[in-house]
């Protein structure tokens, strides 16, 4: 940096160039610092600072998914000036909430300069939440919490009366709240009645007085639904309908639950625990009593529509019948009588023709097995001149040699029974052989 270079001289001889100043305050109009050599004295100066803490509010963080470094844009809190801010993704990830746009941190950052584009930025290592930013990590986590216990599951929500008995409404003493929920609910349905209980709904008294109007109105039973109604406010306000508590109180009630504390960008934890969330006390009263005027409405056009039904399908009905009465078989009814008697007549013909061939088939069936009964019957072998010998106790003498002489046998021959005596000898003389 402290060489010199020629320069032209009017007689056409060349004179150095003076070298360039050691420090900013020896620079002058005929010997300034070129860019370059400020670029390199800043970022010199800005490599030599230690890291340090610095507090600000986050304006944007871009994180691209898979990188690992993202970018921040960091806010004085006061003055409007910003720097930009790089972090590894694993810092960011390791924080119990998100950091969003309008937090407000510390971070822990290396100061460097960007000899190139002339700009400093802080290179962050570490970041933590103070605050407001304190106060959200912890409800978040609390939030976590009570969700993995299952208080804010869809399936333990109790659907909400079509019309309650009785409004249970726990808000702050002589608030907005309170009228917007209570006119807004009697302009709907004048006839609605109320059981309100004023208390306090900000401040060491508030968590311990709405958990015992919860409790109170939990416990009547004609109260159908309750209300737990405020305005809107800061996060610090608010703060009691996040507490742990209470929620758990909210999440346990056998009455359904409407919650409507603040605006729609408020969210309490209550909100999460409750069995129905209003964006704001009017839309509590919306959602707890329907609209009379709406349901008269409703009423008209449902009988407007019935008794279009009806008459539609009675003249659909009108019409089928006097097209049924329109066709012949209707008109004379004795047309179809006739065709019916004929056809019975010839389906009788048919039926004792069918019946008394079978019944020849079967006497002649009858007959043949008669004819085989008696071929095959003791009987029918007697009368051809055979007879049956038996000893007085029935015994059927088969052989000569049974028997002694002078037993008493029986006879048995075709017409009938009679008694012989056994002899020795035997009468019988065959005829006389043919020639």
């Amino acid at each position: 940096m402290t060489q010199s270079s020629p320069a032209a001289e009017p007689g056409g001889e060349t004179a150095p160039r003076p070298a360039l100043a050691a420090t900013a305050a020896q620079t002058t109009a005929e010997n300034p610092w070129p860019l370059r050599q400020l670029s390199v004295k800043v970022g010199e100066y800005v490599a030599r600072m230690s890291p340090l803490w610095v507090e600000g509010e986050i304006v944007q963080l871009n994180r691209r998914p898979g990188a690992g470094l993202s970018f921040m844009t960091l806010r004085d809190i006061d003055v409007d000036m910003s720097f930009s801010v790089p972090i590894r993704e694993h810092v960011l990830r390791s924080l119990p909430v998100e950091p969003v746009p309008g937090a407000r941190v510390v971070v822990h950052a290396k100061p460097t300069f960007w000899s190139k584009r002339g700009s400093l930025q802080l290179e962050a290592d570490d970041i933590r939440p103070v605050g407001l930013g304190e106060l959200l990590a912890r409800l978040e986590q609390l939030k976590r919490t009570l969700a993995a216990e299952g208080l804010f599951a869809a399936s333990r929500k109790k659907p909400l009366p079509f019309l309650p008995r009785v409004v249970g409404l726990i808000c702050g003493r002589e608030s907005a709240a309170e009228r917007d929920v209570v006119v807004n609910a009697r302009r709907r349905w004048p006839a609605v009645q109320f059981e309100i209980r004023e208390v306090a709904v900000q401040g060491v008294k508030a968590v311990k007085e709405v958990s015992a109007a919860l409790r109170e109105l939990d416990a009547r039973e004609e109260v159908d639904v309750i209300i737990i109604s405020r305005g809107g406010g800061s996060l610090e306000d608010l703060l009691p309908f996040s507490d742990e508590q209470l929620t758990r109180l909210v999440a346990g009630a056998t009455t359904p639950i409407v919650s409507a504390i603040g605006h729609e960008v408020d969210t309490p934890l209550i909100d999460l625990a409750s069995d129905v969330r209003a964006s704001t006390p009017t839309d509590a009263a919306k959602k707890v009593v329907p609209d009379i005027q709406a349901e008269i409405e409703q009423l008209d056009l449902g009988r407007t529509r019935l008794r279009a039904a009806i008459r539609g399908r009675l003249e659909r009905e009108q019409s089928a019948l006097e097209a049924m009465r329109s066709r012949p078989v209707l008109e004379y009814p004795s047309t179809i009588l006739a065709g019916r008697a004929d056809e019975i007549r010839s389906r009788i013909s048919l039926a004792r023709t069918l019946i008394g061939s079978r019944l020849d088939r079967a006497a002649d069936e009858v007959s043949h097995l008669g004819r085989q009964v008696r071929a095959l019957s003791p009987l029918a072998t007697l009368e051809r001149g055979y007879a049956v010998v038996q000893t007085p106790d029935g015994t059927i003498v088969r052989s000569p040699e049974k028997g002694a002489d002078g037993d008493a046998l029986s006879v048995r021959v075709a017409g009938g029974r009679f008694g012989v005596t056994r002899t020795a000898e035997d009468p019988y003389i065959p005829p006389p052989a043919s020639p």
